[in-house]
């Protein structure tokens, strides 16, 4: 194909043009959705459902089929990896969550090992569940700034494949919540090497590789497979998501097969004309974008520096060295009251009293999620609120205290794991028989095996998983996280203070 000929590619959205067409005919709908193209709708709920509803198809002639794509889903789909660098990718209108799952049940069958980086997200503890592999878990660093788990180090995954050589591959997760990563090239040059793959949770990550101020991305440092949340840090709706493939150790007809099981058989097509426009954008003036993007958060960073009340990370990047991470995100800016005078609850009810909505509080963070589609308006209303809550809560101490390890930080995990298995049958049992169960104290459960699984949330990283053997630390930090009104999955914890645990 000639660069023109790619040139004007680049410029459609195909899917989406092809449900604006079909709009354009003013078709009458024997087919679902009942809702009949918005015509249902209550009055009340025409403004804000009329006009996505008047595009909310199914798989009608001229728009083919996720599940079987040929037209313009193929299109759409063959646009995004050029875009992405992948040699193939795939729409996800269920989250990163579902593409997680598959990559792991295609990589493993029952009882095959899997190098796994132990602060994932439940949706990999839930892949593991699928497949029923065998997981060893590595520890993440812990950066001594902040207190945050990170990722984990190429020495320890070199151990692990030492004591586990039949590992069929390592997952890690990069970036993580806040924004901090490693390079992933030195990792997917070791599994390549052992005809071992890498997989990676780049949910947070969809915008990397797209301009010189933020990391590489997944795929171009080699990884074999890598999801992406298009929704989060991109334009695309909530739950539009892609998954990109390359080289040759993954099974891609597998890929297909499991996320034709672990996908809705009604896909929604407003997702996924989000992601051909999201993926369109970034095609026709990614770094462009970004350059706005990151001047504004630059800016709002100098605002934070002025106040000289709040300490956030991470700090500027390129430049930084750590062994414990070696890249940011530029648009992740966690703050905290560094005079120690309000928590990071009292923080984001304190900006939420003044229409400022933040992403997560971790106990003593508060996480701001910047993207380039904020406008400069919006960032200088967030300076303009901190400002204004440093008039109003006067600071109770004279001096910055010095960085306090985060509490959200995971609690002591053996560095390397011996191999623990996932047997749905039996993770379930304790759901489908009480009798197999009891809630205990937090102080009785320790040394004893969680019956749920235990997930503070945001950021949905699992405390503990069914089976596993809870330990004081745990329990100590569970109790804390709880105390500080952070909210759990997966559990009743969180308002009777006991857990679930096997008898």
């Amino acid at each position: 194909m000639s660069n023109s000929q790619s040139s004007k590619k680049q410029h459609k959205a195909p899917l989406y043009e092809a449900m604006v067409a079909h709009k354009a005919k003013n078709p009458v709908s024997l087919h679902v959705p009942g809702h009949k193209s918005g015509q249902g709708l209550l009055d009340e709920g025409v403004p804000f459902f009329g006009e996505i509803m008047a595009i909310d198809y199914t798989e009608i002639t001229g728009l083919d089929d996720l599940h079987h794509p040929e037209g313009v889903i193929r299109e759409a789909e063959e646009l995004a990896a050029a875009c992405f660098g992948a040699e193939e990718t795939h729409f996800l209108i269920g989250g990163s969550t579902v593409g997680n799952m598959a990559m792991i049940a295609a990589v493993c069958e029952r009882g095959d090992v899997i190098l796994v980086q132990r602060n994932v997200h439940k949706s990999v503890i839930h892949g593991l569940m699928v497949s029923g592999a065998n997981a060893v878990f590595i520890a993440p660093s812990i950066d001594p700034q902040t207190g945050v788990a990170t990722s984990v180090t190429i020495e320890a995954v070199k151990q692990a494949l030492h004591q586990y050589p039949e590992a069929k591959a390592l997952f890690l997760t990069n970036p993580n919540y806040y924004g901090m990563g490693v390079n992933l090239a030195p990792f997917a040059e070791l599994m390549h090497a052992q005809e071992k793959m890498l997989l990676v949770d780049e949910a947070h990550g969809a915008h990397y590789g797209f301009h010189p101020e933020v990391p590489a991305s997944a795929i171009s440092q080699g990884a074999d497979a890598v999801v992406q949340s298009t929704h989060k840090m991109l334009t695309a709706m909530t739950m539009g998501a892609m998954f990109h493939l390359q080289g040759p150790r993954i099974n891609r007809n597998a890929i297909r097969r499991l996320l034709g099981m672990l996908q809705s058989s009604s896909p929604s097509y407003p997702i996924m004309a989000s992601l051909d426009l999201a993926r369109k954008r970034m095609h026709m003036e990614g770094e462009e974008w970004l350059t706005e993007g990151i001047a504004l958060v630059k800016e709002f960073r100098s605002l934070l520096d002025e106040m000289d009340r709040f300490q956030y990370f991470p700090r500027e990047f390129p430049g930084h060295s750590s062994e414990e991470y070696e890249t940011a995100d530029p648009f992740k800016v966690a703050i905290v009251d560094a005079t120690s005078t309000l928590t990071a609850t009292e923080l984001k009810e304190r900006l939420e009293e003044q229409g400022i909505y933040v992403e997560m509080t971790d106990g003593r963070h508060v996480l701001f999620v910047f993207t380039p589609a904020l406008s400069r308006s919006d960032v200088l209303r967030v300076a303009g609120a901190l400002a204004n809550i440093c008039l109003d809560v006067p600071s109770q101490k004279k001096e910055l205290q010095a960085p306090i390890s985060n509490i959200l930080k995971l609690p002591y995990y053996t560095q390397i794991s011996s191999p623990v298995p996932f047997d749905m049958n039996e993770i379930s049992r304790g759901g489908r028989t009480e009798e197999a169960c009891c809630k205990v104290s937090v102080q009785d459960a320790v040394g004893r095996k969680s019956a749920d699984m235990v997930i503070p949330y945001p950021p949905g990283i699992p405390y503990l998983y069914p089976g596993e053997v809870i330990s004081a630390a745990v329990a100590e930090a569970l109790l804390q996280l709880a105390s500080n009104g952070i909210k759990f999955q997966g559990t009743e914890f969180g308002q009777t203070h006991k857990l679930k645990v096997y008898t």
